[in-house]
């Protein structure tokens, strides 16, 4: 991995289900914090609702745990916004991932996803990334790329694929770099590597 930005950038990152997406992505902010001097800090939004879910949170802990550089975590599954004021001008930002985020607001208020609701939902989600990122020295944000394959008969899994491609979209034109992550293979999308 090519030297990144020293100075505040954001950077967005998305792959498929168990690409790699989010080792690449410790990995950038750990070479970001020792290039800096940056305090790495992990902004988790899973909740722990399946066994399924419950290993992959051991494991990025697990992960984090045994990294040769100490990662503090914040947890934060809706509303991120409201933990803003415990980011630091100094934090190397993690936020893993815009998928789960996506669905716990979804599904944290209420049941008809009509568009004035999916509208709030979705400047929610831009805002809370925004409030952070306007703090930190820097921002990765990691989400999964589920956009690949046709989506036929649910309205309910399209509308969240319409929703989550417009996030990307504009976490996109914001970002100073976007990788794709494919079999563990970082394509850089937008920007350049210094």
């Amino acid at each position: 991995m090519k030297s990144l930005l020293t100075n505040p950038s954001f950077i967005f990152i998305t792959g498929g289900v168990r690409s790699g997406k989010s080792s690449f992505a410790e990995r950038m902010a750990e070479k970001m914090a020792q290039e800096t001097g940056g305090v790495l800090t992990y902004f988790a939004t899973g909740v722990s609702t399946d066994h399924e879910m419950a290993i992959r949170i051991e494991k990025h802990q697990r992960d984090r745990q045994t990294a040769k550089q100490p990662w503090r975590t914040i947890e934060h599954s809706t509303r991120i916004e409201t933990a803003a004021p415990q980011i630091g001008s100094n934090d190397i930002i993690l936020l893993d991932c815009v998928t789960t985020l996506l669905n716990n607001e979804l599904f944290s208020e209420q049941d008809v996803w009509d568009e004035k609701f999916l509208k709030k939902v979705k400047r929610t989600i831009l805002t809370g990334i925004h409030c952070i990122k306007s703090r930190a020295k820097a921002m990765i944000v990691v989400s999964n790329e589920v956009l690949n394959e046709p989506i036929f008969g649910n309205e309910l899994v399209f509308t969240y694929a319409r929703l989550l491609g417009q996030i990307h979209q504009h976490l996109v034109k914001e970002a100073d770099h976007a990788y794709l992550i494919e079999a563990g293979i970082p394509i850089l999308m937008k920007g350049a590597e210094k």
